[in-house]
């Protein structure tokens, strides 16, 4: 099969990717969020040595615009980091 585009993270890889493009797709962040969740879940697990890092949510959420080729909102998905860890009691920063 032949892609546009080369996989720009390894590590977290091409299903993420074109899961990231389909996700910027869609119209509202409401309709994004469950989505974006998952992005950010799967860039976590791809990226643990990220999890201590101070500006995680930011690092997440390059790598999520970058895997959905600028089609998501940067804000938006480091403020889904932000409650991902708030709800596992991983601090607020």
């Amino acid at each position: 099969m032949v892609y546009d585009r080369r996989i720009l993270d390894r590590q977290v890889g091409r299903n993420a990717q074109l899961f990231a493009e389909a996700t910027g797709a869609l119209p509202s962040a409401e309709e994004r969020f469950p989505y974006v969740r998952i992005l950010v879940a799967l860039i976590e697990n791809s990226h643990p040595e990220w999890s201590q890092a101070p500006q995680k949510p930011q690092q997440v959420a390059e790598l999520a615009v970058a895997l959905s080729n600028r089609t998501l909102d940067p804000t938006e998905v480091a403020d889904v980091v932000r409650v991902r860890d708030e709800e596992r009691g991983l601090g607020a920063a």
